[in-house]
């Protein structure tokens, strides 16, 4: 998680899966509320091996402590977002940490 932090107080870049993600009429996920999940949430899983470089899945809350789940891959100057999407109760459980 430090990782993360530090690269995303250098500059966050969302990659356009994540703002096609973040901009859905039904979900519209804020930069800010994404900012906020990075700097207060918890890394639940992390994709060490992942082809596009180390990466992580973050549970952070957003306006209204809506639950919003954050795929990010810190590099050496900046955090690449991945994509950014409200968790589906059917897929997770309780507390959206774990999946079913």
């Amino acid at each position: 998680m430090d990782r993360v932090r530090e690269a995303a107080n250098q500059k966050i870049l969302f990659l356009p899966h994540a703002v096609r993600q973040m901009s859905h009429p039904e979900r519209m996920i804020s930069a800010h509320e994404v900012r906020e999940a990075i700097l207060k949430g918890k890394v639940i899983e992390d994709y060490a091996e992942d082809v596009r470089g180390h990466s992580c899945l973050i549970l952070g809350y957003g306006s209204n402590k809506r639950p919003i789940h954050v795929v990010c891959s810190p590099k050496e100057d900046y955090l690449a977002i991945i994509t950014a999407y409200l968790p589906d109760p059917k897929i997770w459980k309780t507390g959206f940490r774990e999946r079913k």
